[in-house]
């Protein structure tokens, strides 16, 4: 422990080396202050990207987690277990026939006709 000259001096010195600096400031340019003022703005701005950084940073483990578990889970249930609805197996047949190039350039007939109102125009059929 200190003694109490040793500590009173410690706060002595404290006091003047602020009230020092303190007048140091008081003095300084404006253009100096907008100086530091730029500088001190960098500087957090610097802060506020490492902080993002650490966000993103403590997802990393988790995500690599979760990836590796759902990696597993497929592995361990095989590729016989995921099924298709029928419905999806259909469009899929059409899409790989040789007309499917043929539907595609007739895209926007396509979508003209899902969207008028066939019923409302008289047609039954």
């Amino acid at each position: 422990m200190k003694e109490p000259n040793e500590k009173q001096a410690a706060e002595q010195f404290s006091e003047r080396a602020k009230a020092a600096f303190d007048n140091s400031v008081e003095q300084l340019d404006a253009a100096t202050l907008s100086r530091l003022n730029r500088g001190r703005h960098v500087a957090l701005d610097a802060v506020q990207g490492n902080r993002l950084a650490a966000t993103w940073g403590r997802w990393l483990p988790v995500t690599g987690v979760a990836a590796a578990a759902l990696l597993t889970m497929m592995l361990v249930r095989g590729p016989d277990a995921v099924t298709l609805p029928a419905d999806s197996v259909a469009d899929f047949e059409i899409l790989l026939e040789s007309e499917s190039l043929e539907m595609f350039e007739n895209l926007e007939f396509y979508s003209w006709l899902d969207s008028t109102d066939l019923d409302a125009l008289g047609n039954a059929g």
